[in-house]
């Protein structure tokens, strides 16, 4: 589904990936670890065309996108959740869905199909995003996210600072896309989270893909956390 072959990109002179191979298939969870400064964020962005490849190539089903304009990406089926969620505080909860739906029409299928998945999103529909707590904002970045119709999710960091009954329901998103074919890549510094929801785990150093795991080869303790993460 997305492959990255060689790709190293940067800020002006510094060079933040360096030659990094990785692959997300359809209908799996690959989630990303590493310390902080290892290119996690800047593997997302690069995905995204939001920080230009100097090296490599970046495909979704076949497609290269590596050159492609930063606005021309999502078309292709390719989706962003940023960390921070970057919601559109003062619109309501439907403004909002109907930002991300822009490009395919919003469709009022496409539209329902993601409340199915976030249904207290439809209970606030009329509420400014801002005033959402901070679960019900991930939910509805989410959301906004899925308008898109995305084949690959990015997601970085879903869970920071949210309790565990609103990680337990992003969780069960995630699994349902999961079900639907989507591909997940997931950026996530939990160890328990990653076991719950992974099937593969990408380790991160320096700004390279270091090592692939099998999520059910690993267990809490095991090496590549001390290794990689740091715990």
């Amino acid at each position: 589904m997305l492959d990255l072959t060689g790709v190293t990109a940067g800020y002006g002179p510094v060079t933040v990936l360096r030659g990094v191979d990785f692959t997300a298939a359809a209908g799996q969870v690959t989630c990303v670890m590493g310390r902080n400064g290892a290119g996690k964020t800047t593997l997302m962005k690069t995905i995204m065309g939001l920080v230009p490849a100097t090296e490599g190539s970046i495909r979704l089903a076949g497609v290269e996108l590596r050159g492609l304009p930063a606005h021309r990406v999502p078309g292709h089926g390719l989706a962003w959740v940023p960390q921070g969620r970057r919601l559109f505080g003062p619109l309501t909860v439907a403004e909002n869905l109907e930002v991300g739906g822009l490009i395919r029409g919003n469709r009022r299928e496409i539209r329902d199909h993601v409340l199915s998945l976030f249904p207290r999103l439809r209970e606030r529909l009329g509420q400014a995003a801002g005033t959402l707590s901070g679960g019900e904002q991930q939910m509805l970045a989410i959301a906004r996210a899925l308008c898109l119709e995305p084949k690959v999710l990015l997601l970085d960091e879903p869970t920071e600072g949210l309790q565990p009954s609103m990680i337990a329901l992003i969780r069960e998103a995630v699994m349902k896309l999961k079900a639907q074919g989507v591909a997940v890549v997931l950026v996530e510094q939990r160890v328990e989270a990653v076991l719950r929801m992974a099937d593969r785990v990408a380790f991160m150093a320096h700004g390279r893909v270091e090592e692939v795991a099998e999520a059910a080869d690993l267990r809490p303790g095991a090496r590549q956390f001390a290794e990689f993460v740091g715990v």
